[in-house]
């Protein structure tokens, strides 16, 4: 009887799960899929909805209040939500309006990407990198560089306020969104500015606001187009800084110079306004005439030179000084200074006028050849001193002139450098103008006469009296006369005999050799008296005869000296 129960039970549950699998089955009802509902209650915590399956699904009511649409439910209105569990543990039916939502909101993201539609949303809060968006219930992530055309500092008038965004990325894997309110900004500004650009044209006369300064020029707000305004279109001559003429928040008229209508950037011009000083006044100044200027700029490579109103003109360092190769700008003229000019150069299409300072001024080399020619005396302070030589300025002119070691002294001695110092003033005698190579050389010891000179009517073998000045280990160190020239005789051109010699004595020496044009001159005592022994030889008797050479000469030589 048992068996008989327990089989028709069996038999009961299995005719009860095939007719509700029959039943599911012609609904066609599968878990995750999106389906709709009827409200059937809506109690404090939960919303009853009516699937047409064996029971209810409940869903909490904080999944409508999140989106507003607790107020719009009424018992019999459709709704859709997704199934999750046709039946859990509990046999309960599980649904969800929340999920149903966020799915629909995916789908329409993802339409919106593919078709680069754009979404209305709202910032709710602050994460690292970036912002959460409130898409229809789909959390997207706004990077902090696509929330606007600039960087913000802060954001809170936007926080909570229905935005629109452009859809620039999804990623299904994990489920992630990236949105841009800087896209939709862009799009919107080219809009307007190709509206704007639209209504202007190249020479077309606006107004604008200087929006922004930098060092090669400004930006100018032409209603909304930014246009760029360079540094040499402020004005005909050279401007520094543009902040020297405007500034931020000004209004000026400008002239539309160049619209580029790939890139669409707008040039403009002030100087464009008004006409061309140099075209205007190109026929008042000519190559190779002197004008008046005053120095506007002074730069490291030359200064600039204000000729009138808009016409300037570059006079570049090597143009400022006669004696001076690559001057300091600055430290030869200074701004606002009044100064005369030359012409050298006009490039009417660059605009350009190449000026000289100093071909204003008379050429000091020029001036020297004129004035002190080669053999003529100049008086000048020393102004350098090195191992070999003088330089010294001359004076009433800014040319340097060098005295060689050789030309201080007839001595021709390193030592006479030791005799000077820096800024004495000395006299000299100009003895070679180099105006090419820019040299001018001079001499102290051309002032006076050539003690050399003395030799000018003497021949070899000439005798001449000279005085001891010097006894040295090697010889004796004599002068001649008056005369600076020093000359030592040889210890193997001294008397054949011992002889003594002191400070002051007077002797007789002949002169054994002699070249003028080398400054040349040796002199020997021992030459003089063999010439001498012959002589008396020949006049007295022979080497034979047992006299001495002393008891022969001894009679000549005293008469000699009594005379001297």
């Amino acid at each position: 009887m048992k068996e008989n129960i327990d089989q028709n039970k069996t038999g009961v549950r299995k005719e009860f799960e095939e007719l509700l699998s029959k039943d599911l089955d012609s609904r066609k009802f599968s878990e995750g899929e999106i389906t709709k509902a009827v409200i059937s209650e809506i109690g404090k915590k939960y919303i009853f909805v009516d699937l047409g399956l064996k029971s209810e699904g409940a869903i909490p009511v904080e999944e409508f209040k999140f989106s507003k649409e607790i107020d719009q439910l009424k018992v019999g209105s459709q709704i859709e939500i997704m199934l999750e569990r046709i039946e859990n543990f509990r046999g309960d039916v599980v649904v969800s309006r929340e999920k149903a939502r966020r799915h629909q909101s995916w789908k329409r993201m993802e339409k919106a990407f593919e078709n680069k539609e754009e979404v209305s949303g709202s910032i709710i809060s602050k994460v690292k990198g970036g912002f959460i968006v409130d898409v229809d219930s789909c959390l997207c992530f706004l990077p902090g560089s696509q929330i606007d055309l600039k960087p913000l500092k802060n954001i809170d008038h936007l926080m909570k306020v229905p935005q629109t965004f452009e859809c620039v990325k999804i990623d299904k894997k994990r489920m992630n969104i990236v949105l841009s309110r800087r896209a939709i900004l862009s799009k919107r500004k080219d809009k307007d500015k190709s509206e704007l650009l639209s209504k202007l044209n190249e020479g077309d006369i606006v107004e604008g606001t200087v929006k922004h300064l930098t060092e090669w020029g400004a930006f100018v707000d032409l209603n909304g187009v930014d246009s760029l305004l360079h540094i040499t279109d402020i004005s005909w001559v050279r401007v520094n800084k543009p902040s020297e003429l405007l500034s931020v928040g000004q209004t000026i008229k400008v002239k539309i110079t160049k619209i580029d209508p790939e890139t669409k950037k707008i040039s403009v011009g002030i100087k464009q306004l008004t006409e061309d000083p140099f075209e205007k006044y190109e026929h008042k100044y000519e190559v190779g005439k002197i004008y008046e200027g005053v120095v506007s700029k002074v730069q490291e490579y030359g200064c600039f030179v204000k000729l009138n109103d808009g016409v300037e003109g570059l006079v570049y360092q090597t143009e400022l000084s006669w004696t001076k190769k690559n001057p300091q700008p600055g430290k030869i003229l200074s701004t606002s200074q009044k100064i005369k000019v030359k012409i050298l150069e006009k490039d009417t299409a660059k605009r350009r006028l190449a000026l000289s300072y100093k071909a204003t001024q008379m050429n000091p080399w020029e001036k020297l050849i004129k004035e002190n020619p080669v053999g003529s005396e100049v008086e000048g302070a020393i102004k350098n001193i090195t191992d070999f030589a003088l330089f010294v300025t001359i004076n009433n002119s800014e040319l340097d002139g060098m005295i060689h070691y050789k030309d201080l002294n007839w001595s021709e001695e390193e030592s006479e450098l030791q005799k000077y110092k820096k800024k004495q003033n000395i006299k000299a005698k100009i003895l070679e103008i180099n105006e090419e190579k820019e040299k001018i050389r001079l001499g102290i010891k051309q002032l006076e006469n050539d003690p050399f000179d003395f030799f000018k009517d003497k021949k070899q073998a000439d005798v001449i009296t000279v005085v001891v000045q010097e006894v040295l280990s090697n010889g004796i160190k004599v002068s001649i006369g008056k005369e600076k020239i020093n000359i030592i005789i040889k210890k193997n051109q001294l008397s054949k005999e011992s002889a003594r010699f002191n400070r002051g004595d007077k002797i007789d020496a002949m002169i054994s050799e002699l070249d003028t044009n080398k400054r040349k001159v040796s002199l020997s005592i021992k030459a003089l008296e063999e010439k001498l022994t012959k002589e008396a030889l020949k006049k007295y008797g022979s080497k034979d005869s047992g006299a001495s050479l002393r008891d022969i000469l001894g009679p000549v030589l005293k008469k000699k000296k009594k005379k001297d």
